[in-house]
């Protein structure tokens, strides 16, 4: 079945990627491969061709029919339109919340029952996207799954082919509850935050995401920690947490006397709570049907498991063909092969020297991490060396932490005053899974930035999983290198700094910005000098730099000026650049930067792109935005590739650089204003960087970088690297290609 079920995936992804019409014809090729392969039945493997062919066909048909029913929708005609119209609908994804630019947005999926424009009112069944913003953002903030609410709004056109339209409401009527067991599944979720209420800000916002999903209330700082830990995964609703569930209440059933059938029927009605709990959206149908494969891996074996995970990825595919293009998908399918193929070699070989227990609380993440670190390679472009040894450490708390978390809000129900003595060691649980998570991310070590190819990185994680198990066998060696490991990770083994090719370095100042262009001989350019003399000396002379042929001041400010003392202290500086609001210096020679200037500093050229032209003031009698947009913006191009100084302009200054049709793509890209929430996407897109360094305080008081502005980097795919994580961050050009290394 493992063809079958590719060829279901890869016909799932082509057609919701393109129209209807492309759906339509790859059911038509799999009719005629049926046809083909039925006329040469004696070839070898031809049952599996058939099934192939009639799979092509089956998802195929099924994706060119929902997408031709969304496609002639009247509210998909209206959408076309942008009609101004009245809608009733009812909520199928809880109501999300996110800062964009400083205000509230609240995102909303719902299907559409009826449409009133001003011409007709008729019914209709479209899938929508709800945007609510401004006022109307509160109302819309507490829409949960099988709400139904009226609305005013307009229409326009879904960038999904999965989606009608978006509506983007204007004014809110008060929702109310459709079915009790929606009404009841909220009330669960509600208990369950109840129960562990006591248990302290962090740990009470990571059991409900632990339980059901719900990640809301987790703070930026450790959703980004997990994220370089390798433990995201436990942010969200997956197989993982069904089958704990699952496992948990089957024993609980066995130890009270159910057997056969009944534990059938106990996993079904498990399956289907679950999914009512955690909300029946994508990811949590998807995460019923891992964990059910999950479960058909611990019954059958591993040949019934990999049996189960092919029928389940076809099953989905005819349930929901979007699902093919899903990040959370594909890691799962990756994650849940990977366990299925290497988890049970790895225990076998641990279990010789280990308690079984423990050989497969090792086994289980080593398998998924390497089954899915391609993936994850290709999105994020990074490659997380902790991964593994955090998912060991935290492993063992996750399942104690969900069951103590489902049992308080099933007490919660009835008193929540005893539910918070179940809550009390599911925050224990918590803190463990939190600290390994935040210390991890911590480690120097943590993760390392993935230039090479990923088929050769799939080589690499192949020829690791025999490596796993040869030196599994081995448990003198095992140990060794195991410590080795962590060693590394704690203290990895610095490479000379500055690394060979480096050609900007983002120094590590505190909440300040002082950037270092490599000139070559000990020379360079400096933009900005940060806040602490002291530490921009010390970035300086780790680099061995002892001439400044140019010092830019991008604006008056104190975290860019006050480090000057420490950058000319026994140095040369040969001329300073200043903008609108300039910067100390004494007597060296100073030029005052002109937009649209071009200059050369050796091999080093620099365009200046603002600020534009402006009467001279002092930073010291103007507001912070004033002086921030009064920013020296310089375009960089050294070594072939282009760095965009940005200083601190906000979306005032920003929007103006592109209307003047500056070139301002660049490769990498200095983050304006320390990842301030104000920023212009348009003018971060049209950068299109494939770096982004943020230069930032450990621990700031302006909480630098902003949510709002690393949602934006991920959102265009940009990796983001700071100083106050990575330390001091340098950008390296070899053989014409770029990488990331800190210190």
């Amino acid at each position: 079945m493992v063809l079958p079920a590719l060829c279901a995936w890869a016909t799932a992804a082509i057609a919701v990627a393109s129209t209807s019409v492309v759906a339509c014809g790859l059911a038509v090729a799999g009719v005629g491969l049926a046809g083909l392969i039925s006329q040469t039945r004696r070839m070898p493997f031809a049952t599996v061709g058939i099934i192939s062919a009639l799979v092509i066909v089956s998802v195929g048909a099924v994706t060119a029919w929902r997408m031709t029913v969304i496609a002639h929708s009247p509210v998909h005609d209206l959408a076309n339109d942008n009609h101004i119209v009245t809608v009733e609908a009812v909520v199928n994804g809880d109501a999300r919340t996110y800062l964009s630019h400083g205000s509230r947005l609240v995102i909303v999926e719902a299907l559409v029952r009826r449409v009133g424009s001003r011409d007709d009112s008729f019914a209709d069944h479209a899938p929508v996207t709800v945007f609510a913003n401004g006022d109307t953002a509160s109302a819309a903030s507490g829409l949960s799954v099988g709400e139904s609410f009226t609305a005013i709004g307009r229409l326009s056109p879904s960038q999904s082919t999965d989606k009608a339209a978006e509506f983007n409401v204007v004014r809110m009527g008060r929702a109310r509850q459709e079915a009790w067991w929606w009404g009841a599944s909220s009330v669960m979720r509600e208990a369950v935050t109840e129960s562990v209420s006591e248990t302290g800000t962090e740990p009470s916002a990571l059991i409900p995401a632990l339980v059901h999903g719900d990640d809301q209330r987790l703070s930026e700082t450790v959703k980004d920690d997990f994220r370089r830990s390798g433990l995201t995964h436990l942010l969200a609703v997956s197989g993982t947490n069904l089958t704990i569930v699952l496992v948990s209440l089957l024993l609980i059933g066995r130890a009270i006397g159910v057997r056969r059938r009944g534990q059938w029927v106990l996993g079904a009605v498990a399956v289907v709570g679950f999914v009512l709990l955690a909300r029946p959206d994508p990811s949590v149908l998807r995460a019923a049907a891992m964990g059910t494969v999950g479960l058909a891996g611990l019954g059958y074996g591993k040949r019934g498991g990999v049996r189960a995970l092919c029928w389940a990825v076809i099953a989905l595919m005819l349930v929901d063909p979007w699902l093919s293009c899903s990040l959370g998908f594909i890691l799962s399918v990756c994650a849940t092969a990977g366990i299925l193929l290497l988890a049970p070699h790895l225990a076998e070989v641990f279990a010789r020297h280990m308690p079984g227990w423990c050989a497969i609380a090792i086994a289980v993440p080593i398998a998924a991490q390497l089954a899915c670190t391609p993936v994850i390679a290709a999105i994020s472009g990074q490659v997380s060396i902790v991964a593994v040894v955090a998912n060991i450490l935290a492993g063992p708390a996750v399942a104690p932490a969900t069951v103590l978390g489902l049992a308080g809000g099933a007490i919660a129900l009835f008193s929540p005053a005893a539910s918070h003595v179940v809550g009390f060691p599911a925050g224990l649980c918590a803190r463990w899974i939190l600290a390994v998570g935040h210390n991890s991310a911590s480690l120097p070590g943590a993760s390392t930035a993935w230039g090479g190819p990923l088929w050769l990185l799939t080589v690499l994680c192949v020829l690791a999983a025999a490596g796993f198990v040869w030196i599994g066998a081995r448990p003198a060696l095992f140990c060794g290198l195991a410590l080795g490991l962590v060693v590394c990770l704690w203290r990895p083994p610095t490479p000379g700094w500055p690394p060979d090719g480096w050609v900007m370095v983002a120094c590590d100042v505190g909440q300040g910005d002082a950037s270092v262009l490599n000139a070559g001989g000990g020379a360079a350019v400096v933009v900005d000098a940060g806040p602490d003399p002291s530490m921009v000396d010390a970035c300086l002379r780790r680099l061995g730099i002892n001439h400044i042929i140019l010092m830019v001041y991008t604006h008056g400010h104190a975290d860019h000026i006050d480090g000057w003392v420490g950058v000319k202290k026994h140095r040369q500086v040969d001329q300073i650049m200043v903008g609108p609001t300039g910067g100390p210096g004494g007597d060296i020679p100073r030029h005052r930067a002109v937009l649209g200037e071009t200059f050369n500093l050796g091999t080093i050229q620099f365009e200046v792109q603002s600020p534009m032209e402006v009467p001279t003031f002092s930073a010291d009698s103007v507001g912070g935005s004033e002086a921030n947009n009064a920013s020296v913006v310089l375009m960089v191009t050294t070594q072939g590739i282009r760095i965009m100084m940005s200083g601190d302009v906000e979306p005032e200054a920003q929007n103006p650089i592109l209307r003047n049709g500056f070139d301002v793509h660049a490769d990498v890209l200095k983050f304006p204003h320390h990842g301030s929430a104000r920023q212009s996407e348009d003018f971060v897109a049209a950068v299109g960087a494939r770096v982004a360094t943020i230069s930032d305080g450990k621990d700031n008081d302006y909480g630098h970088p902003a949510p709002a502005a690393l949602a934006l980097l991920k959102k265009l795919h940009i990796a983001a690297y700071r100083t106050d994580r990575q330390g001091d961050i340098a950008i390296v050009v070899r053989d014409h290609r770029i990488s990331v290394l800190t210190r």
